[in-house]
């Protein structure tokens, strides 16, 4: 795959319609098989790509933080965001893969005397996003779907439920005081402001008939006869339901946990807490070295006096990015005074007389001084109220899904973080992972198999972290047997290869080096295999026909 730039210069018209604008943008020679080419057009971006023979143009812009899809990953019909891994149709614009809630604009291409010229809607091309149109609720469809969980899984079935031609009823419940929201900043950017974070606003829900239910929880499920208690009392019929509540994050069994300003992270009231607590003079303890507690260290870590992370192994992220990468994250943290005590724990909170936090004993009786002290070291799973329901639970609370996320019980439909899922890219061997595009790509399948277009689950987990401006990526599943590291570690300029006993690629992860993972997260999802004999004497080899 090969992408180029260029602009629209001198060639551009207004048509009589003032919205439209078209102009030549290259030679049809000018663009190959497989190949992308960036275009400016009237103060907008436009992907222009060719493929099995055929030009297509849709946005540039990732519907989800805005990265340039040009310097993403071109797999077979579709585009691969080169930062977070959304994918979407090259031909239609859809958004195919998360994370995200947009499409993108599809703009009319045609060929005159070997010229290519695209025409577009100059609103398109400012907004550089699009929203599928949705059907509304008709009187005589007396249907009634439910979504219990109001997270990014959950608002993504809603509105593909109303995308897909449902037009019955449908009812988002929400245990959280507010509509669905960006949940990954909670540790990333703690100040943020929820209204502007939301997934959807308000009017969005009420235009489409999404009816919202806040603050709701679902205590019971009577999957015989098809109905929900509700804590508010009420209780709703139901034809057919998906389930996607998610996971709750864990407070270690020590004493002094429950004092003040000992927090967890899981929404945005917890964040608020503990950015409301931040200062100059405060010290601030992190228990956990996973995403969510090296985020938060790296958010307060210029805010406070200092910070010190209390980790369980070696190093940080042992588990995603392996040994050798966790090392060099440490020492990256180091340098920005981020201090770290690891192979330990926390035995217990300290507190003085008037119950506020001054302190905490590590295993090894170290007193570490803590104003604020963040828990973030795993999360049980919101399944509690589904026991006696009819739903098989395993001993972690998560439930078993087939290809299609149903559950045990026919109509009824999992996701999200508590749903032990197949992975298509670990031979399709059920799993179960918590995060955020992985949640909002279960929420459209199901949605899909709920309306009756059936579709089956091709998950490729993709995860991606930014600390001090560095972004690492990872694609992929399972517990590596060796590595091989390609490029500079020390100048986070590298791109790890995880692989299993048989020396077979099951995941990477890269930082500094895009579009590199989202290349082979497009390899995984196409069925392809990786293997280390592939990777010498060019160990991107695979990339040059990935398309």
């Amino acid at each position: 795959m090969m992408s180029f730039l260029s602009k629209v210069t001198g060639s551009t018209a207004v048509s009589e319609d003032d919205d439209v604008v078209e102009g030549f943008v290259c030679n049809e020679a000018d663009i190959g098989e497989n190949e992308m080419k960036a275009i400016e057009m009237d103060g907008g971006k436009v992907l222009l790509v060719k493929q099995k023979g055929q030009l297509s143009a849709i946005g540039n812009r990732c519907s989800h933080y805005g990265a340039m899809l040009n310097n993403g990953a071109l797999g077979d019909g579709r585009v691969r965001c080169p930062w977070h891994g959304a994918c979407f149709n090259v031909l239609t614009g859809d958004i195919e893969d998360f994370p995200g809630q947009d499409s993108l604009p599809c703009f009319k291409v045609t060929v005159e005397n070997g010229k290519v010229k695209v025409r577009a809607k100059r609103s398109e091309l400012q907004s550089g996003k699009r929203t599928r149109p949705m059907v509304r609720k008709t009187n005589d469809d007396e249907r009634t779907f439910v979504v219990v969980g109001g997270g990014p899984s959950g608002a993504i079935c809603a509105e593909t439920l109303r995308q897909e031609g449902f037009t019955g009823r449908v009812v988002m419940i929400n245990k959280e005081p507010c509509l669905p929201y960006d949940r990954i900043l909670v540790s990333k950017t703690m100040d943020f402001e929820l209204q502007k974070k939301l997934l959807r606003d308000e009017k969005f829900y009420e235009q489409n008939e999404i009816e919202t239910m806040t603050s709701t929880e679902v205590t019971a499920v009577n999957s015989k006869d098809r109905e929900l208690s509700l804590s508010n009392g009420y209780k709703i019929r139901y034809d057919k339901m998906y389930i996607a509540t998610g996971s709750k994050p864990r407070k270690p069994a020590i004493d002094g946990v429950d004092l003040p300003s000992v927090y967890v992270l899981r929404s945005n009231d917890d964040a608020k807490a503990v950015n409301a607590e931040l200062g100059p003079d405060k010290h601030v303890v992190v228990l956990g070295v996973s995403f969510i507690g090296l985020e938060a260290a790296a958010y307060c870590v210029n805010k406070v006096a200092k910070v010190t992370v209390i980790g369980r192994g070696s190093v940080p992220l042992k588990e995603s990015f392996g040994q050798e990468v966790g090392a060099r994250v440490m020492e990256m943290f180091k340098e920005k005074g981020v201090e770290f005590v690891m192979n330990s724990g926390i035995k217990r909170c300290i507190g003085d007389d008037d119950k506020k936090l001054t302190s905490v004993e590590l295993m090894d009786g170290t007193i570490v001084k803590a104003d604020i002290c963040i828990m973030g070291v795993g999360s049980t799973l919101y399944t509690s109220f589904l026991e006696n329901s009819g739903i098989e639970l395993n001993q972690n609370g998560s439930i078993d899904t087939n290809q299609y996320l149903e559950s045990n019980v026919a109509g009824i439909y999992v996701g999200g973080d508590i749903a032990n899922a197949p992975v298509y890219c670990n031979n399709n061997e059920l799993a179960t992972i918590g995060h955020y595009p992985l949640a909002q790509y279960h929420g459209k399948i199901a949605a899909l198999n709920m309306v009756g277009k059936q579709t089956e689950l091709k998950a490729v987990p993709y995860f991606w972290t930014m600390l001090f401006g560095k972004g690492f990526r990872y694609t992929g599943y399972g517990m590596p047997h060796e590595t091989i590291i390609e490029g500079d570690l020390k100048q986070l300029s590298f791109v790890a290869f995880y692989l299993d006993a048989e020396r077979k690629v099951i995941g990477m992860a890269s930082c500094g080096r895009d579009p590199v993972v989202s290349q082979f997260a497009e390899f995984l999802s196409q069925g392809k295999t990786l293997h280390s004999d592939q990777l010498s004497p060019d160990p991107f080899a695979w990339t040059k026909a990935s398309a």
